[in-house]
């Protein structure tokens, strides 16, 4: 027990601790994944100082746990698809669901029988596996990437849709072989309509739980605190279910189950979100350094050059030939194509579905089979590598890249965020304010900034208007109760740490929304709106000036208006550093101070008497 306990607290302490690693470096966090559990198992244990061994220490529990992980990872990736995504990349996700599966599994086969050297049933088989692009790899990689939406929701979509898809195939296949194993001559017409009519069997029973959930927990028949065990545990209960009724089916019913739950509008969900996508995280890396881990020298001994030419192939010919095939004639432009045709990392699916069969097909008499997992985890690392470094760099050069400097979304229509907006523009951040009010917006469309008329709070603006842009949110408007509302709901997507709002620090203030349902209030002094409203109709602007080795932070604080107030700090790279009631950040060389002052009033003796160079170079009112 003790052993367990301790290989399972050494596994969360390797996946969190790589994935807080790829947030500091920006390297790829399914990579560094690899690397841990690699290190952790095979590598130290060639030195007979294996750290991992998780084959070992849960026995014959390590495959169902694995599967209930992916079973999960599957159904919050289903939670994330909204249909109202597909109104701009469905026809390219269903033309890869189904032009792609049977193109991608012909290839795949051929390869793995003329480049790979299998026998063709082993072929067969894997290039089923094959068809799947792992979500446990694609989300992590398209969230640490700025990609525009469309190609990114293709990703996504083709992500989810194709595991189970992928599973499937597998399944046709080697129910097909054991059939002829059975009985000499068996036609693929025996095993492919039962295998169809359970697949469509367990997408009806993860529906009907999605229906059932829909229709219980917005009545109250669930108190608050059971929503998220009850959704779980049904979730788990209906991928067992499933798989009884055939092998992998639980996949299919998971994904459609996810997939229903996001569009039946279930308010009660919204709750859950958070927790969901921890609980997501913490499984994609868990399972990630399990597998890495558990891998085995004998497992890596068929490893040859044949392999190498395997994963070039599928690199470069299998998986470009078959996304370009699978979009022929459609809408999709050509240079959205050839990104979507190169990135496909393999994930947990395609490593667990074939070690599965790898012992199946050895029962059966095909030597091969044995072959399956050292290949399968080269084709993980091989993608994972190769796309996770390079999926920057392909944007880029593909120009598909979205927004590189952070944005900033202003939440209120009002003569002071109208300004703040326009100095933002000077300095090239992305940034638009958002209103209900058409009317309050007429300053924004008369200035030429981004706006976009909604309610910021409805569930719709989602799917509306990209968010992605925007790093940082400031909510503005003339009600600070709605401000912190509005923080408080995008804490969690944007980061506490990046929500700010106008209106008074609850510090000193018992009567007052406690801090942990705010965001961090502006400025120092932490001002209210009426307090910038008023400053506003006196004529206060906003100032900005830019810091040098010359030209100093204390240079331009006594260059100030004494009752000037420090807004922010503007990085050179983008990145904005708020002054608030809780926070000083540290000025550098090169920062911009964009401050909130009062208007100038100066004598021409006062004007004559200040010393040339005192002020930062670009030192202006706005």
């Amino acid at each position: 027990m003790e052993s367990q306990a301790l290989v399972i607290a050494t596994i969360g302490v390797l996946g969190v601790g790589a994935q807080w690693i790829a947030w500091r470096t920006g390297w790829p966090a399914i990579v560094l994944m690899l690397l841990a559990g690699f290190i952790a198992g095979p590598v130290l244990g060639a030195f007979d100082m294996r750290l991992l061994d998780p084959e070992a220490a849960f026995g014959s529990l390590l495959e169902p746990m694995i599967g209930i992980g992916v079973a999960l990872i599957l159904f919050e990736g289903g939670l994330s698809l909204d249909l109202r995504e597909l109104r701009h990349s469905g026809s390219a996700v269903w033309r890869l669901a189904t032009i792609g599966v049977l193109v991608g599994w012909l290839l795949g086969a051929l390869a793995g029988f003329y480049v790979a050297g299998l026998v063709w049933p082993v072929a067969i088989l894997f290039g089923g596996i094959l068809i799947v692009t792992g979500p446990t790899v694609v989300i992590p990689m398209l969230r640490q990437s700025n990609i525009q939406p469309r190609p990114a929701s293709i990703l996504k979509w083709e992500g989810i849709v194709n595991d189970p898809t992928g599973a499937l195939c597998a399944v046709i296949a080697y129910e097909y072989f054991r059939k002829v194993a059975e009985s000499p001559g068996a036609s693929l017409f025996e095993v492919v309509p039962p295998l169809i009519i359970a697949a469509f069997l367990s997408g009806l029973i993860g529906y009907g739980a999605a229906k059932a959930v829909a229709y219980l927990f917005p009545r109250g028949a669930i108190p608050e605190y059971l929503k998220v065990p009850v959704l779980f545990i049904t979730v788990i209960g209906v991928f067992v279910l499933c798989n009884k009724i055939e092998h992998e089916a639980g996949l299919v019913a998971v994904t459609v189950m996810g997939i229903a739950l996001a569009n039946m509008n279930v308010s009660s969900l919204r709750s859950i979100h958070p927790f969901k996508e921890n609980i997501a995280i913490l499984l994609v890396s868990g399972i990630f350094i399990v597998l890495a881990s558990s891998l085995q020298a004998e497992d890596l001994q068929y490893v040859n050059w044949r392999f190498a030419a395997f994963l070039a192939v599928l690199l470069f010919f299998v998986r470009p030939a078959t996304v370009l095939i699978s979009m022929l004639g459609s809408s999709v432009p050509w240079n959205e194509r050839l990104f979507v045709a190169w990135i496909a990392p393999r994930g947990i699916v395609l490593v667990a579905i074939s070690g599965l069969f790898a012992l199946r097909l050895s029962e059966l008499g095909y030597a091969d089979g044995n072959v399956l997992i050292g290949l399968s985890f080269a084709v993980v690392v091989a993608t994972i590598v190769a796309h996770g470094f390079s999926v920057e760099f392909v944007a880029q050069l593909l120009k598909i890249k979205g927004e590189s400097r952070p944005g900033l979304l202003i939440v209120g229509s009002t003569p002071w965020t109208i300004a703040l907006a326009k100095q933002m523009q000077t300095r090239k951040t992305p940034v638009i304010v958002v209103d209900p009010s058409w009317q309050r917006l007429a300053p924004a469309r008369r200035e030429g900034i981004p706006y976009y008329h909604g309610e910021i709070l409805n569930e719709a603006t989602e799917h509306n208007l990209d968010l992605s842009p925007y790093q940082v949110l400031v909510a503005a408007t003339d009600n600070e109760a709605y401000n912190a509302l509005v923080c408080n709901e995008f804490a969690h997507e944007i980061g506490r740490d990046s929500v700010y709002q106008l209106g008074e620090s609850a510090d000193d203030d018992h009567r007052a929304l406690p801090e942990s349902l705010r965001g961090r209030a502006l400025f120092e002094s932490g001002f209210g709106v009426s307090d910038v409203h008023e400053r506003q109709q006196q004529g206060w602007v906003f100032r900005r000036t830019r810091l040098t080795g010359e030209y100093t932070f204390e240079d331009a604080m006594r260059d100030l208006p004494e009752d000037a107030h420090l807004l922010m700090l503007l990085r050179e790279t983008g990145t904005m550093r708020f002054f608030t009631h809780a926070a000083r950040p540290e000025p550098r060389s090169g920062d911009t101070v964009i401050s909130f002052v009062p208007p100038q009033t100066r004598t021409p003796e006062e004007s004559a008497a200040r010393k040339p160079g005192t002020r930062g170079p670009d030192a202006q009112p706005a």
